[in-house]
This record gives structure tokens, sequence and C-alpha cells, in this order.
């Protein structure tokens, strides 16, 4: 089942922070009639990826957890990028250039240099290549979502994680933000009474929501399509706020509004093949769905700048052919202790937030986030691609950026839960990840540090939504073979 009060998950922040907090040899000197003081051992890190997701570890490593944890080096396969960071952490401070190495080396540089721990910040599709390899070359490996694309890729980490008894953290952010949390902690309390089902609706504007559509998230062999890279942080939400475990699912949808066929259906005409003009200032009409990475500093020095190493493209056309996922997507998922999922996800909303209720035996908890209120065409100032990782103001008189929480009891008058205030990336997510990856949770009687079988649950979902697009029948998830009972809690070293 899921996580449990003052419970430390398998593969936890909780495990991966050890290594920072071990105790110096009891021989060691101390001041007469002083307590032993315990040093600090740095983690050792190396972290392979060196995407837009990576530089919210090396400004936590080189920042406020420069005391706990070390960069040993980087990885990627396009040397560009990785020069790209290397200056940035000479500008947080760092004396000189880390190491970096080829991706294929990973193993023996682990070994040859006493690596605790593998931060993979990759393109989903290589993963599991990663977290095994890092597994059985003797570290732990911290993983952004989701944890892997397919079955083959479950059945491959669990077996190294129970063949190494070593760890694994998959980085679920949401878990962290004050307004999740709250949710989570109305449903803990019991005043709703017993979850009977979940209705969780999901909207990405057509800023955010278009950029999976541009880069290599856009093929389903990549990235497993939104219901594994972008829904699996959604289906741990509802995992971890009812504690409870997917079992059948049955999944609806299709590419409704993005593609070359649905630009020709719409008479869009011919598009251009990226949003970056090969040369010139561009057309003098700006496209609202053109991403121009010469008008973003960051975006042009880490990809357009580097793109004659691999020939990666960060800016496609949103309209061009070759996408293979979905835009607009619909599921029923039942879940091992009764309650039901309806869930949805669109892709090209003039807003971006999320809706979701539950309704319980004795009432019903409605959570509200706006994260985006309008995307409003303009000519003269940069959008912010993504609202969740970066919070932006966008003014819309009707519709007001923010969040709430509201309560009712069968037979009495709603009222408001009051939210803490969340700072920074991911509704405040994204601080306290780090806090608890780098330092250790503690005791958390929400239960929010996540292990690898948390991972295996949340893409179950997805996984199971894939087999159900293409049969057009419910998957039950423990037909999936994901190399696990997802109703258990496996013990490692971490415990």
């Amino acid at each position: 089942m899921g996580n449990t009060a003052n419970t430390v998950n398998p593969g936890s922040s909780a495990a991966v922070a050890s290594t920072a907090a071990a105790a110096a040899p009891a021989s060691a000197v101390h001041p007469a009639g002083a307590a032993p003081a315990k040093a600090v051992r740095k983690a050792r890190i190396v972290l392979i990826g060196t995407g837009g997701r990576s530089e919210m570890y090396i400004r936590a490593i080189f920042g406020k957890h420069s005391d706990t944890a070390e960069l040993v080096a980087f990885s990627d396969v396009n040397p560009g990028r990785v020069e790209f960071y290397q200056k940035l952490i000479q500008e947080l401070g760092a004396p000189g250039p880390v190491a970096a190495f080829d991706p294929a080396d990973l193993t023996a540089f682990i070994r040859d240099n006493d690596i605790d721990r593998v931060v993979v910040t990759t393109p989903d599709y290589t993963h599991a290549d990663y977290i095994v390899e890092g597994l059985e070359a003797g570290a732990d490996v911290v993983v952004e979502k989701p944890l892997t694309i397919d079955a083959e890729g479950c059945r491959r980490i669990t077996r190294a994680v129970e063949e190494t008894g070593r760890n694994v953290v998959v980085t679920f952010n949401y878990r962290y933000s004050p307004r999740n949390s709250a949710l989570k902690e109305i449903i803990q309390s019991g005043v709703i009474g017993k979850v009977t089902s979940i209705d969780f609706s999901w909207v990405l504007d057509t800023v955010h929501g278009a950029d999976y559509f541009r880069r290599w998230h856009r093929e389903k062999k990549n990235s497993g399509g939104l219901l594994i890279h972008k829904a699996s942080h959604h289906f741990d939400l509802v995992n971890w706020w009812i504690d409870d475990v997917p079992e059948r699912v049955f999944a609806s949808g299709g590419l409704k509004f993005y593609g070359d066929k649905n630009a020709a259906e719409r008479g869009l005409g011919p598009r251009p093949e990226r949003g970056t003009p090969d040369a010139g200032t561009g057309s003098a009409e700006k496209d609202p769905f053109a991403l121009d990475l010469r008008e973003d500093e960051r975006l042009k020095a880490l990809f357009l700048d580097n793109e004659h190493f691999d020939g990666y493209r960060r800016d496609q056309d949103v309209f061009t052919a070759g996408i293979t996922i979905e835009d607009n997507l619909a599921l029923v998922v039942d879940y091992h202790g009764g309650p039901i999922l309806s869930y949805s996800l669109n892709a090209h909303s003039p807003w971006e937030g999320y809706r979701v209720a539950v309704n319980g035996t004795e009432g019903r908890a409605e959570l509200e986030v706006v994260e985006r209120a309008a995307v409003l065409h303009s000519t003269d100032k940069k959008t912010v691609v993504d609202p969740s990782a970066t919070p932006v103001e966008e003014e819309d008189a009707v519709r007001r950026n923010g969040e709430r929480l509201v309560v009712q009891r069968h037979w009495e008058a709603a009222y408001e839960v009051p939210i803490v205030n969340g700072e920074g990336g991911h509704g405040g997510g994204d601080e306290l990840l780090l806090s608890d990856l780098f330092n250790g949770p503690g005791e958390d009687p929400l239960g929010r540090p996540s292990g690898y079988v948390d991972g295996l649950r949340s893409v179950s979902v997805g996984i199971a939504g894939n087999a159900s697009l293409e049969s057009g029948l419910p998957v039950r998830t423990a037909d999936l073979g994901l190399g696990t009972d997802l109703r258990r809690t496996p013990q490692t070293r971490a415990q």
C-alpha cells in the first residue's frame, strides 16, 4: 500500500541523505569534556543529463546544500551543454570546472571515483538504463519523473534494486507543494470520511502544453506520451493522497489539436519545420505557437548554440508531421481499496492549472489551482514556457492565479482551508524536495519522500493507459509484469 505515517520509504531521500550525515570515526580526537562532533562527509554526486531540469540540482549543490553535497562530474552526449553548466558553476562560486565523462563510461567512473549518488535528468527512454547501471556500479540513484516508460524498464529496475539493495528516489516534487500537502492532510484526517471517488482534471496551456510537441517528448518511443511523462506526477499525487494502489485502467484519447493533419483540417496552411528562422529576423507577424530560441538567452545558449553536436532541435513546429503522442486524454482507474479515479488531461487550454475533487463517505474536498490564468498574445515580451516551474502573473479580470481548498461535510456549510504560501517552482515543492533530498526528511507524517515503488505505481497507470489506448479495453496493472506486486513495500537498506 502507500506511505504510512512516520515510516521511511524504501529508496527514500532519508536513505539518500545518509551519506552526508555519516559520523566521524570513534577514535577522532575531541576537546576535553566535549561531546564527540560529527564530521560530515559530503555526498559525492555525478549528474547525467544536462538539459533544462538539471539546473535545479546544480544550483542546490553549489548553493544552499553545498555543505552536504559535492558535484564530482557532469555527463552528457552533448559537450556543448556540459560546457554551458561548467560556466554556470563557476558563476556560482566553483573554483574551477568539474570532471566530465561520456555516458558510456558511467560504471567505470562511479567505481573509480567513489561516487555515492547518480542524479538522472536525461530523456525518459534512457532512465532505466542509467538507473540500473548506477545501482549495479554501487551508487544510489535520484531520477526525475517518470521512473521509466515501459514494463520492461520497470522489471529491470525492480530486479536491480532487489539484487543490489541500493536506493532509488523519484523526485515527485508536487507532493511537497503546500496546497497538495494540505489536501493530503484533509483526507488523512478523516474529515470527509472514507474516500469513494476522485475527479481530477489537468489543463496545460497553449505555451506549456505546446512545448511537449516541440521537443523529444512528441514521440511516444521517447517519452511514453503524456500519460507517462506528465501524468505520472498526477497519478502519484492520487496514489499518495488516498494511500492506495491502482489496479485497473481504461483510457481514451488521441491527437486532436496539434500535428499536421489537425493543422490542415483547420486551414492553417504550410508550416515551418521549426520556430527559429534559419536566417534573418523572422516573419513580421509573430506566430504564437512558434518558439524562437534566439529570444530566450538561456534556451539559445543551452540548445540552439549546441545543435551542431547532436542535431537536436528544441523548437520543432507543433503542427508538423511526426507527432505520435496524444494531446487529449481521459482515464478511469479502479483502486485496490475501492475508490475510483476519473482523470482528464488537455494540452491546448487557454489557461493552466488543475482541479481535484475528492468524494468521501462524510463529505467532499475540492482543490483548484490556477498556475497561469491566461496566455495573452504579445510581441513585446517573453512568455514563460512553464508556469509551474517559474511562477507568473498574467492579467485576467475573471480568472486569477492562485489556489483554493474547500471542504464540505454532509449537512454542513462549506469552509475554506488556509494554504501556506509556497515559494518557488512547482507551488513551492522544489525547495522542500531538495531539502529532504540533501538533508534527509526526518519524521514526515505525510509520507512525502518517495522511492522506486512509488515510481512503479505512478507509471503503472500510464503504461496500462497506453495499452488500453491500443486495445480499447481495460487493462489490469497486475497483468503488466512490472516485476513486483504493487501492493507490497519491499525492504532495502533504507530501512
